[in-house]
């Protein structure tokens, strides 16, 4: 059969699931884990199903395919646990830093305000032993002001360097890790280097927020709360991982929908926690209101680069920004044009049919777009298989995503660069935007993978 997601026409989803769900769960059951009665016993193994995620076959190895498998409620409350012996030793900082764009699935879910979700998602985690939960919207920051400074220097390079433009957005981990499985060389080069959101708050977490409370990364625990399972694939890159430390930059991903099992399975709603403020970065002060970037569903890399650009490069103020839809609505398009000519071509591509679109073109020579915001997810990151999962007929639950989009919109719009902790954070922590340091510690490099795949270039 084919896979919808996979990049095969022969698609071994159901085997391989199965095999996961049997050999792995007894080949990873530690000792520890028999000799204990688990706080967390009752819970069956987490299956991520390959439908869920985006990758499998062979853009997933065996190995992988473990270590994701780790990543579930069970490791979580394993480190809860060991925090609780007397061992000191073996104690964990435990942090929780949360996607924008996982509140307001527990907003909508829960029918509360996108800050009270927030407040009393904080409140649930603290009561299970977490030290502290983050708002990952500053690693946002980070990610989308070097994003801008990049698409402007590749556009300055434009005539001198073949591969500058189009620059493709690499927020999103199951794009990266099509690109780099199967599109290969084709568009690897055009991705934008800034790390992704995640990953930047990992490096925060175990870099800037542990020489502040004077602890070794590795003596810090760093889960993240995200909308998809491709974000743990993404925390196993090797470039995402301190040799010195034996430490990665974020040890577990859980989504969104994990949480509220583990609300379930304690019979918790979020509606009967205390309400608990979002803990930040920066000493004891705590974090206001929830604030999220442009765009409809997602971080508005899209929204925020054709502004940055369109003044640096140009001198035009971009009050708004008037998306048109082509194919269809996951695929539109932006344009800034004057005196008739054609200036900026941006376009937003979410969902793997409107990408292999995008690549046809591409190989074709027949792709006039300055920059891609690419999401894998169709509709955005609110539209995660991690927390917008199917109904049985196979189609998403339309009032949640509804409400959910709802929610996101009504968040109030704070840009980047007003954000003045990260300002401070860059003279301070990364001796400056154009440092070496700021460099290593913000961006990453992309490459093709070697794929034995035969038949990749699918028509969705």
């Amino acid at each position: 059969m084919k896979c919808e997601n996979c990049s095969k026409k022969e698609c071994s989803k159901k085997q391989k699931n199965d095999d996961t769900q049997s050999t792995p769960a007894n080949a990873l059951t530690s000792n520890a884990e028999l000799e204990e009665k688990n706080e967390f016993h009752a819970l069956d193994n987490a299956k991520t199903l390959l439908s869920d995620c985006l990758a499998c076959d062979s853009c997933m190895t065996s190995e992988e395919g473990a270590r994701v498998f780790q990543q579930n409620q069970k490791e979580l409350f394993r480190v809860l646990n060991l925090n609780k012996k007397c061992d000191t030793s073996k104690h964990k900082v435990l942090a929780v830093s949360i996607c924008p764009q996982s509140l307001p699935y527990f907003a909508a879910k829960f029918d509360l305000s996108v800050n009270d979700a927030a407040r009393r998602l904080c409140g649930f985690l603290k009561s299970l032993g977490v030290h502290y939960v983050f708002d990952t919207t500053i690693a946002a920051d980070f990610s989308i002001l070097e994003s801008q400074r990049e698409f402007v220097q590749r556009y300055r390079q434009r005539n001198q360097e073949e591969h500058a433009l189009p620059m493709f957005a690499s927020a999103c981990p199951g794009w990266i890790r099509y690109a780099e499985r199967v599109l290969t060389n084709l568009v690897t080069s055009h991705i934008c280097t800034a790390k992704s959101p995640q990953q930047i708050m990992g490096s925060l977490v175990k870099g800037y927020f542990a020489r502040q409370k004077n602890l070794s990364p590795d003596k810090i625990f760093h889960v993240v709360v995200a909308p998809c399972y491709d974000k743990k694939l993404e925390a196993l890159r090797e470039d995402f991982y301190t040799a010195l430390w034996n430490s990665p930059e974020v040890d577990c991903v859980l989504t969104s929908g994990e949480i509220v099992q583990i609300m379930e399975q304690k019979n918790v709603s979020a509606k009967d926690v205390a309400e608990v403020a979002v803990d930040s970065l920066f000493g004891e002060i705590k974090e206001g209101d929830v604030v999220r970037h442009d765009g409809k569903t997602s971080d508005g890399y899209l929204e925020h680069i054709f502004k940055h650009a369109a003044k640096e490069l140009f001198g035009i103020d971009v009050k708004e920004i008037t998306y048109k839809a082509l194919k269809n609505k996951d695929f539109q398009e932006v344009t800034l044009e004057k005196d008739g000519e054609t200036l900026l071509r941006f376009a937003a591509a979410y969902g793997f049919r409107n990408i292999q679109n995008m690549v046809l073109k591409m190989k074709k020579g027949k792709f006039s777009y300055h920059f891609v915001e690419v999401l894998a997810c169709p509709g955005g990151c609110l539209n995660g298989k991690g927390q917008a999962p199917a109904e049985e007929a196979g189609k998403p639950d339309k009032a949640l995503l509804n409400r959910m989009a709802e929610v996101y919109a009504a968040i109030p719009v704070r840009l980047p660069e007003a954000n003045v902790h990260v300002q401070k954070m860059y003279q301070d922590w990364l001796e400056g935007m154009d440092s070496t340091k700021a460099q290593q510690t913000l961006h990453t490099t992309y490459g093709a993978v070697n794929q034995t795949a035969n038949n990749l270039d699918i028509k969705w």
